[in-house]
Formats: C-alpha cells, structure tokens, sequence
C-alpha cells in the first residue's frame, strides 16, 4: 500500500488563503445582517432586529478567533481583516442599535432624542479609531461601544425614555474614561470563566427575546448579573493594574 503523500509546500498556502477569504466573508456578512436588522426595525419588527443583531454577535464572537488559527493576517496580508471587523462592528455594535432607540420611540421626542442619539455615534468613531482602543494586555480601553446590548435591555425590559437617556449619557461618558475592559476571549484574567460566563449571557439574550413581551424575571436577573460581573471585574481589573505599576 502506497503511503499517503503529505500537501506540498503550495497546496498548504492555497488552503489557507482559501480558508482565509472564507474568514473574510464570514465577518463580511455582518454587513448583510446589520441592513436586514435596520430593515426589521424599519418595519416594526424589534424582536426580529435583535435576533439579527444576536447573530453579529455569535459572528464576532468567533471570527477572530477563526482568523488567528486560521492565521489570516500572515496568509492573506494584502487585505486588513482588522479594519473590515472594525466597519462591521460599528455599524453593528453602534449605528443600528442606537438607530433602533431612536426609530422605536425610546429617547426623547424632538431634538433632545436626536442629540441622544448622535451622541454614541460620535463618542464611538473616536472609540473606533483611537490606536490605543485595544491595549497591549487584550482589554478595551473605555467603554467599549456596546450600544447593541444598551439597546437589547432598553427594548426588551421596556425602558422609559428618562431611563434610556440616562444611561447613553453615562455610557457615552464611560468612553473617555480609561477602565479597561474585558475582552471575553483574548483577556488573559480569568479567560476561561469569562469565556463561559459570556456564553451562558448570549444564552439569556436567546431566551429573554424568545419571551418578549414577557420576559423572566429570574432571566433577567441572571443576564443583567454578567453585565455586573463584567463591569465589576473590568474596575476592578483596572485598579490592580494602576496599583501594580
């Protein structure tokens, strides 16, 4: 019997690169689900906007870690899959969500609501762009433009414009101010009880949007317990780390 002969120097690279531009369609799609989102909430249909946005979610989630074993960056190094992640994420994580609030009737009516609503878009191109937004240790510096989540509670617990309001402003705030924050899958403290605790929240997200109008209140106790886990472990991250130095 003949051994099987292993992939020559060439095939290997083409698989990769194959693979790579695979990758690269992959996040791409995030493009497609953000209008197919703005669309739902264009029609009305707010549930089905945010199980658009729970699929970004499930995307970015697993796209850079594809990338980095797939080592895109090395085989295919004439396309920035970095600034392509970036685009999607911000029209993701900020543009539709914050669209959504605004659409929905959850801000303020007449130029209040429209100021509220610009405010996040303009706090997060800054964030986007700054080029210490990822730091050397995997942490986001500020916080991290999560206005898909602010948007997720907001509709699905109801929130009152007054309410809404007040927590874009202390979000927009929390951009400027240097915490850093947990990046579930790249910060190296606690990576694996953050990567699981991230993943028991997106399972909160699916339920509590499969109950809308009438979500669990144990449900939303447990989801809104990362976000406090998540918020107190970042803090408190940070002040070991301006101790340390």
């Amino acid at each position: 019997m003949t051994a099987p002969t292993a992939p020559t120097v060439l095939e290997e690279p083409a698989r990769l690169r194959a693979a790579g531009w695979a990758l690269h369609v992959y996040t791409a799609s995030g493009t497609a689900i953000a209008f197919l989102a703005l669309a739902a909430a264009v029609g009305g249909d707010e549930v089905a906007a945010l199980w658009w946005l729970f699929l970004a979610l499930l995307i970015d989630g697993t796209d850079g870690m594809l990338a980095r074993r797939l080592r895109v960056k090395e085989v295919i190094p004439v396309f920035d899959g970095a600034r392509l992640d970036d685009i999607v994420d911000y029209i993701t994580y900020c543009f539709v969500p914050v669209f959504m609030l605004w659409n929905g009737g959850y801000l303020p009516d007449g130029p209040a609501g429209v100021a509220l609503a610009v405010l996040p878009l303009l706090a997060s191109s800054y964030q986007f762009c700054r080029a210490d937004a990822k730091t050397d240790d995997h942490c986001f510096l500020g916080f991290p433009s999560y206005w898909n989540v602010v948007a997720f509670y907001v509709i699905v617990l109801g929130l009152s414009p007054t309410t809404t309001a007040v927590i874009l402003l202390s979000c927009v705030v929390l951009v400027f101010v240097p915490v850093k924050y947990i990046y579930p899958s790249r910060t190296r403290h606690a990576r694996g009880l953050n990567l699981a605790l991230a993943g028991g929240w997106l399972v909160t997200y699916a339920v509590l949007l499969a109950q809308v109008p009438d979500p669990s209140l144990l449900v939303v106790v447990a989801s809104l317990a990362y976000v406090a886990y998540y918020a107190a472990t970042s803090v408190a991250m940070t002040l070991r780390g301006r101790a340390a130095a």
